[in-house]
C-alpha cells in the first residue's frame, strides 16, 4: 500500500487556540457517519473517511462524527506494536485534516503521548484543532485495550463547533454514570459526541439506547452515538448509530449492518456552568451553516433477533470473504440443516454464483440426504458438484487394515469419512481459489462432537457462535422472508445425523439438543459451574457429561476457523479456558 504523503503529525499540526464564545445557534447539524473500515488499511480507510466527509460537506453538516479508531480499524491489535503503523496512522490523520473544509470532522486514531492514546481528533480548516484520549479502557470480553494504550489524563476541554460547546467521548467513556460525560456536562457541554466500534452480540443494541439514554438525560444535552459497521475477523460491527436529545429519547438512528451517514438538526439548549467549573473551549468553527430548511430526523425500522443474527452472519461471512482477498466460497452440502443455513447465508452475503456446493455421499448417506442437497442448491441457485468418497474411504481402510488387525471397527473408520472429505474441499479451495466455509454449529463444537482435520477444516465457520436450536430457528425465518421452502422442509423435519454409519442420529451421541443447549448455555455464556448448574434444576447427571464433554474437546477447539461473534461470549476471543486444566466444572 502506498504512504501517503506525510504533511505533519497530530502533535506538530497548527492548532487553534481557545477563544470567546460565538453567537449563540438554535441549532446544530451533525453528521454521523457509519462506516465499514478495515484493519490496517489506512489510505482505504482514509479514502472512506474523505468521501463521507465531503457528503456531510455538501448537506451543510456542522461537524461529521467518524468511528472510534475510523483510522487504523477496530481493533488493531498488536499492529499497535510496530511504531511504524502508529507513525503511518499519524501521517494519514494529517493528510485528512488537511481536506477538511468548514465542517468539522471528528474521527478516531492512534495518538502517540507518553504512551499509545486511543484517541479522537478534532479537525477543520485544514487543521488538527485539538484531540481527546479516551479515558476508560475496557478489559473484558472481547476487549483488551490495557495491553496497548494508557488512559486519557489530560484535562478535560470542550470544542467550540458551529458555535456549540461539544463534549468528546470515545466508546466505554459513556458506559459509565461517574465517567467523563458527567464531568464535561458540569463543565458547560452543549452537545456530547461518543464515537464507538462497538461489536455485535444479540441484545446489545437494547443495551446501548438504555445506557446512552441515561447518558444524555444526565448531561441534559443532545448525545451523539456514532457506531462502526462490517465484519473484522470474529467481530461484527453492526452500526444502528443513534442520536438522543437532552431528554434521553432516540431522535434519529440508522439501520444496523450498513454504511449510512445520519444527518440531524439538533436543538442546543443554551446554559452556562455554574462558576468556577467551566471547562475549557478550544475553538474549531464559529462559521454559520448556510440559510437552509431543517433536516428531518430518520428512524430506522428495529431488527427482530432472529434478523438480527442473519444480519451479523451474512456481513461477517461478506466482509471476511471479500477483504481477505476471496471472491468465491466452496461448502460441503450433505442435506443437513447446518449445511443449509451456511448455504444460505453466503448466498446472500456473496451472490449465488459465488457460492459453490459439493454432495461427498458415502456407502451410508441416504438417498434423501442426496435429493435434499439438490433442492437446496437448486433453490439458492448455486452450483452443485457431486464427489463421491467411496472409493478413497475404502482404499484408507485397506490400507490401514494390517495397523488396525485385532481391533473393532468404530469412531475411527468413521471421522476417516470427514477427515476425506475435509481433504476434497481443501483441494478445490487449493485448486480453484475458493475459502472453504465450515458447517459445525456451536451445540456440536462445544462438546466435541467434531472432527479435527475433517468437518473443522476450513476458513471460516459461520455457525461457530450459533447454537444448533438456533440454526433451526433462522432456517424457519428465512423461510418466512422468502415465503417459501428456501430450506426444504425435509431438511427442517428429519432428525439430525452424522450418516457416518448405518441409522446413526444424534440424539445417540449427545443428549437431546432442546436439553443440550440450554446447559451449554449457562455454562459456556453464563461462566456457571456444575455445582451451580445443579442447583438451577438441571439434571445432575446431565450436567456431569456435557460440562466434562466441553472441558476434554477444548484442544479440538483452539484448532478451528474463526467464525462469527452473535451471542455475548463466543469460542475464540471471548473465551480463553486453559487446554491443560483439572478444574471439575
Amino acid at each position: 500500500m502506498a504512504r501517503l504523503t506525510r504533511a505533519g503529525t497530530a502533535a506538530e499540526s497548527r492548532r487553534r487556540p481557545a477563544g470567546p464564545y460565538a453567537p449563540p445557534v438554535p441549532t446544530v447539524r451533525v453528521a454521523a457517519c457509519q462506516l465499514n473500515t478495515t484493519v490496517g488499511d489506512l489510505a482505504g480507510n482514509a479514502a472512506r473517511v474523505l468521501s463521507a466527509l465531503a457528503r456531510a460537506e455538501d448537506a451543510g453538516a456542522d461537524v461529521a462524527v467518524f468511528p472510534e479508531l475510523a483510522l487504523t480499524g477496530y481493533p488493531p491489535e498488536d499492529l499497535l506494536l510496530k511504531p511504524g503503523f502508529v507513525d503511518a496512522n499519524l501521517d494519514v490523520l494529517a493528510t485528512v485534516a488537511a481536506r477538511t473544509g468548514r465542517c468539522a470532522a471528528v474521527l478516531g486514531f492512534v495518538d502517540r503521548d507518553g504512551g499509545l492514546r486511543n484517541a479522537a481528533a478534532v479537525c477543520a480548516g485544514g487543521l488538527v484543532a485539538g484531540t481527546y484520549h479516551k479515558r476508560r479502557l475496557p478489559n473484558y470480553a472481547v476487549f483488551d485495550e490495557q495491553r496497548y494504550f494508557e488512559p486519557g489524563t489530560a484535562a478535560l476541554q470542550l470544542f467550540l463547533v458551529g458555535g456549540v460547546r461539544t463534549a468528546i467521548a470515545v466508546c466505554e467513556d459513556a458506559w459509565s454514570d461517574d465517567g467523563p460525560i458527567a464531568v464535561q456536562a458540569a463543565g458547560g457541554a452543549e452537545l456530547v459526541l461518543n464515537l464507538n466500534a462497538s461489536p455485535f452480540h444479540a441484545g446489545r443494541l437494547a443495551q446501548r439506547v438504555d445506557t446512552l439514554s441515561s447518558r444524555a438525560r444526565e448531561a441534559q444535552c443532545p448525545l451523539v452515538y456514532v457506531n462502526q459497521v462490517g465484519g473484522q475477523d470474529e467481530l461484527v460491527f453492526d452500526g444502528g448509530s443513534l442520536v438522543f436529545d437532552r431528554l434521553g429519547r432516540v431522535v434519529a438512528s440508522a439501520r444496523q449492518f450498513e454504511e449510512a451517514m445520519l444527518l440531524v438538526d439538533l436543538d442546543v439548549d443554551r446554559h452556562d456552568p455554574p462558576a468556577g467549573s467551566a471547562l475549557p473551549v478550544v475553538v474549531v468553527t464559529t462559521e454559520p451553516r448556510p440559510a437552509s430548511g431543517r433536516w428531518a430526523p430518520t428512524l430506522a425500522p428495529a431488527l427482530g433477533e432472529l434478523d438480527e443474527v442473519l444480519g451479523a452472519l451474512v456481513t461477517g461471512t461478506r466482509d471476511y470473504v471479500g477483504k481477505n482477498g476471496f471472491t468465491d466460497v466452496v461448502i460441503g452440502l450433505s442435506g443437513g440443516v447446518d449445511s443449509s443455513l451456511v448455504a444460505a447465508v453466503a448466498v446472500e452475503a456473496l451472490g449465488a454464483a459465488h457460492v459453490h456446493g459439493v454432495s461427498m455421499p458415502s456407502r451410508f448417506s441416504s438417498d434423501g440426504s442426496r435429493t435434499d442437497a439438490a433442492a437446496l442448491a437448486a433453490g439458492l441457485g448455486i452450483d452443485l458438484r457431486t464427489i463421491a468418497i467411496e472409493p478413497a474411504h475404502a482404499a484408507l481402510l485397506d490400507m490401514l487394515a494390517p495397523s488396525f488387525a485385532g481391533t473393532e471397527p468404530g469412531i475411527t473408520e468413521e471421522n476417516l469419512q470427514s477427515r476425506i472429505r475435509g481433504l476434497l474441499l481443501m483441494a478445490l479451495s487449493n485448486q480453484l481459489g475458493w475459502m472453504v466455509l465450515t458447517t459445525g454449529n456451536k451445540s456440536e463444537m462445544a462438546v466435541g462432537y467434531t472432527t479435527l482435520y475433517g468437518d473443522t477444516a476450513g476458513g471460516f465457520a459461520v455457525l461457530k457462535d450459533v447454537a444448533k436450536t438456533m440454526v433451526y430457528r433462522l432456517c424457519r425465518r428465512l423461510n418466512e422472508r422468502a415465503h417459501g421452502p428456501l430450506i426444504p422442509d425435509a431438511v427442517l423435519t428429519k432428525p439430525p445425523s452424522a450418516e457416518l454409519r448405518p441409522g446413526q442420529r444424534d440424539d445417540q451421541s449427545l443428549l437431546p439438543y432442546d436439553r443440550l443447549d440450554p446447559i451449554l448455555e449457562a455454562y459456556v455464556e453464563g461462566d456457571r459451574t456444575a455445582a451451580e448448574l445443579v442447583a438451577a434444576g438441571f439434571d445432575p447427571g446431565e450436567v456431569r457429561r456435557v460440562v466434562a464433554l466441553v472441558d476434554r474437546a477444548e484442544y479440538k477447539r483452539r484448532q478451528t476457523p474463526p467464525g462469527v461473534r452473535v451471542t455475548p461470549k463466543a469460542f475464540g476471543k471471548d473465551r480463553r479456558l486453559p487446554i491443560t486444566n483439572r478444574f471439575a466444572g
